[in-house]
């Protein structure tokens, strides 16, 4: 060996001996001594990552933040795979209040080494306090993935995070197994059930993992929201304020607190929350569209629109922006927003979602300025997309159709009068969507012996009870289960109804449920509740179809997204209609949407007598109620009555011909 190598030999040695030594000082809290053995190694090595790095974190432990900032940046800019230092960096940058570029600094940090399990921690944190909840749920699994000791826990995270629900489930569930108490595993399987949408058994999950650990403040926010998805809004209410005593302001909170006092119909206190968000977090693009939609249901449009507006100066590829503004239905978009939605098509990487709600706002825009052929494109370009990630069968909807015709014959409502509760309160509106619904139930909301409600869930919700089903690939034991109903079963159903559905309505005799679905459940209604309205919103077929085929429903009716599926569906409807008016003859008034704009005050008052009240001119001024409404017809039903709805599909008539052979033989 030359005596130059065995200097080098030597240095080398010497620089590990003392880096080991200051690293020993940082684990000591000895900041000021680590520092200085630091700095010494760099006069002799400029540059050494590993003294840059002492020297950093040195200077964060003695509260230098500025200086240590400087420190890590340019040893990141020298080394920028360096994992610990994107790590120090963000902490530092935290203790700054510099949140945004921390939050950059920790996905450098997790990028480079997905293990570091203090960066996906305060990652969390950090998402948190901007109200990214999603983004900060997914890091908090990656902390609890990558800090589990027990290695099923880890592959249950592991598969979470992927979206492999059934894989993810499964290794939950054999973890559990092992250790049943553990509040990680009970969260995580509350997580996958909430994703799946199995809400009753995420709520009895996160019940237990409260139970066990009341301070768990994540599992108490997933709990508020589970509670508010079922409808138990007042609960999940209790549940925020409970988490604020330990954690006021946190965005998420508030956020979940805004979206309950909304389901509530508090929609004053609920705008006036999103106006506190929205000067705490003026980037967050779906707090203006949060903001907008509460507007608009209390009738403030133009106040709505200037909200969904900001949301698109905020994010120019928000797709829900535009899609909340062509869903007022009654505004046009300029010239220069349809060619920006056009623009934001041309992204290769946009995101599906975002695509979806433009292709909608454009086929709407378009077909406002006659361009039929172009709007007609987009329409379809919308719904193939929204199909290909949708799960609908029609067979499965036809089949149940005629399970349903074959178990509620005649003979199980030849008693129904004697049994179930005897209460008439409810005013039922069903159909198909975009049939008219609304506008009926405007109108007899305008009455005053009668409450305005919305889509009330809890005839769906018992019939998945009454279902049993706990996979989808199970047999449900609906509809033939009602035939079964004791009548203890029929009045204990029919007070449970009654029960649940009392927060929303107000003070007056009478309330109206219009969720349209509930035409496959009339036969339950009647066995549970025999002397409750039931009024059919009815509209010519192609109206009818192709309405449905141009709105982008907020959730559910995956048959309207094909033109084929929705003229069966129709057609399904339209047959289990004909049965009910067989076996209930006179118990169901069927609407049409036609006729009341043709001859409207004569429905009027055939729909009041129907319904047993007495005739009200506010039911003709229908327009002037100021009541909130939920669904997309919310702007359209604030305008007297008029013909612009009927035959809108007339313009289209060449791209439909697919619809007209399906409906041919009720056309």
């Amino acid at each position: 060996m030359t005596q130059s190598e065995n200097h080098n030999s030597h240095s080398t040695r010497d620089i590990r001996v003392a880096v080991k030594h200051a690293q020993e000082m940082l684990q000591h809290n000895a900041f000021s001594a680590a520092e200085q053995q630091g700095r010494e190694i760099l006069k002799s090595f400029p540059n050494e990552p590993n003294a840059l790095f002492i020297v950093g974190v040195a200077l964060k432990g003695l509260g230098r933040f500025s200086e240590a900032e400087k420190i890590l940046q340019a040893l990141i800019e020298q080394t920028p795979d360096f994992a610990l230092a994107h790590q120090e960096l963000g902490i530092t940058l935290h203790a700054l209040k510099q949140i945004t570029a921390a939050i950059a600094a920790l996905n450098c940090a997790v990028e480079v080494d997905a293990k570091l399990t203090h960066s996906w921690r305060l990652l969390s944190k950090l998402l948190l306090v901007i109200g990214e909840s999603k983004a900060s749920e997914k890091a908090y699994n990656n902390y609890l993935r990558f800090s589990a000791k027990h290695p099923l826990l880890g592959e249950a995270l592991q598969a979470f995070i992927d979206d492999k629900l059934a894989l993810s489930e499964r290794h939950c569930r054999n973890f559990l197994k092992q250790s049943p108490g553990d509040v990680n595993g009970l969260r995580l399987l509350a997580e996958i059930a909430i994703k799946l949408g199995v809400f009753e058994d995420a709520e009895l999950l996160l019940v237990r993992c409260l139970s066990l650990a009341p301070d768990y403040h994540l599992a108490r926010l997933n709990y508020a929201h589970v509670l508010n998805k079922r409808e138990k809004s007042e609960q999940a209410l209790l549940e925020i304020e409970t988490l604020e005593k330990y954690q006021p302001n946190v965005p998420p909170q508030q956020i979940l607190k805004a979206s309950i006092l909304v389901r509530l119909g508090k929609f004053k206190e609920a705008i006036a929350l999103y106006n506190k968000l929205i000067a705490a977090l003026p980037e967050q693009a779906n707090l203006y569209t949060s903001r907008g939609h509460a507007l608009k249901t209390i009738g403030e449009q133009d106040a709505a629109i200037a909200s969904y507006r900001a949301a698109i100066a905020c994010n120019p590829n928000y797709g829900e922006a535009y899609w909340s503004l062509a869903n007022l239905k009654t505004f046009g978009f300029e010239q220069s927003e349809i060619q920006q939605m056009k623009k934001q098509m041309a992204i290769k990487n946009l995101p599906m979602l975002d695509r979806i709600n433009i292709c909608f706002a454009l086929g709407k825009a378009l077909e406002d300025n006659k361009e039929f052929e172009q709007s007609f494109h987009y329409y379809k370009l919308g719904n193939q997309f929204k199909q290909s990630i949708e799960r609908y069968d029609a067979d499965e909807t036809t089949e149940l159709i005629e399970r349903t015709i074959t178990t509620c014959q005649l003979p199980i409502f030849e008693k129904n009068g004697e049994q179930g509760c005897s209460r008439a309160d409810p005013i039922f509106i069903v159909g198909l969507p975009r049939s008219g619904s609304t506008l009926l139930e405007q109108i007899l909301a305008s009455h005053s012996m009668v409450d305005g409600t919305k889509e009330l869930p809890n005839i769906i919700a018992m019939v998945r009870k009454l279902s049993d089903r706990k996979k989808r690939n199970e047999i449900s034991k609906y509809p033939e289960v009602i035939a079964k109903l004791s009548a203890q079963q029929r009045l204990d159903l029919g007070n449970e109804y009654i029960m649940k559905t009392q927060v929303h309505r107000g003070d007056a005799p009478f309330f109206i449920d219009k969720m349209p679905n509930n035409f496959a459940h009339i036969g339950l209604i009647k066995l549970i509740l025999p002397n409750a309205k039931i009024i059919d919103a009815r509209r010519q077929p192609m109206s009818a179809c192709f309405s449905g085929f141009k709105q982008l429903f907020s959730a559910g009716q995956a048959f309207s997204y094909d033109l084929e599926n929705i003229a069966r569906y129709y057609k399904d409807y339209l047959h289990l209609m004909d049965h009910w008016h067989k076996v209930l003859p006179n118990q169901v008034l069927t609407v049409s949407y036609e006729d009341v704009v043709n001859d409207f005050e004569n429905q009027v008052k055939q729909i009041l007598d129907f319904c047993g009240l007495p005739f009200e001119p506010n039911c003709l001024e229908f327009y002037n109620n100021s009541r909130a409404v939920n669904t997309a017809s919310s702007e359209q039903v604030r305008q007297p009555i008029n013909t612009k709805g009927l035959d809108a599909w007339k313009p289209f008539e060449e791209f439909l011909s697919p619809l007209q052979s399906k409906l041919s033989s009720i056309l």
